[in-house]
This record gives structure tokens, sequence and C-alpha cells, in this order.
């Protein structure tokens, strides 16, 4: 098994989920960490999930 040189670590990437970075949903206000398929985007990223994300889009629209 290959070890990770301190180079290696990414933002949240081999670190426990309670160090991970977190925020807080915009459409549901429930916290979520940060996920690698997040990883380039983390600073925009503003929805836990597609659902709040289409739901806060159609609130966005009719307000």
């Amino acid at each position: 098994m290959a070890r990770r040189t301190e180079g290696q670590h990414k933002m949240g990437g081999g670190r426990k989920p309670s160090e991970r970075a977190s925020k807080v949903c915009a459409a549901c206000g429930l916290p979520f960490s940060w996920r690698k398929k997040w990883e380039r985007d983390w600073d925009n990223v503003k929805y836990c999930s597609d659902r709040c994300r289409m739901a806060g889009k159609a609130a966005g629209a009719t307000t």
C-alpha cells in the first residue's frame, strides 16, 4: 500500500468526516460536508443535493 506524502492532501480527502469543511444548504438549512465531486467548485456550492438546488432555483424564479 502506498503512503501519502504531505503534499498530496486535498481539501477533504484523507480526513475524517468530522474534520472536513462544511456549509449550510441555502434551500433546506441543513449542514452538509465537503465531497470529492465538489473539489474544484467548493466555493460555489450552495445546495446539499439536486433536489435542494431545483427547489432553490424554483423559489428564486417566483420571487
